[in-house]
């Protein structure tokens, strides 16, 4: 049985219909100088698109 690799875990989630979900980079600090809109839209989980990283981080959590 293949390990979960914790640190992918942490990072990623695979939604119920099969997409791998990830946070949008960029909402930890200097958040005054961007627009409410741009804040807002980082909230929401975004899908992955590169092939590559969702064949990897399906591999890397065997149990999602």
């Amino acid at each position: 049985m293949q390990k979960t690799k914790k640190s992918i875990a942490k990072r990623f989630k695979v939604s119920a219909r099969g997409k791998v979900m990830r946070r949008v980079a960029g909402k930890r600090h200097l958040l005054s100088a961007k627009s409410v809109k741009q804040r807002r839209s980082m909230g929401q989980d975004k899908a992955v698109d590169t092939k590559g990283v969702i064949r990897t981080v399906k591999a890397a959590l065997p149990c999602a």
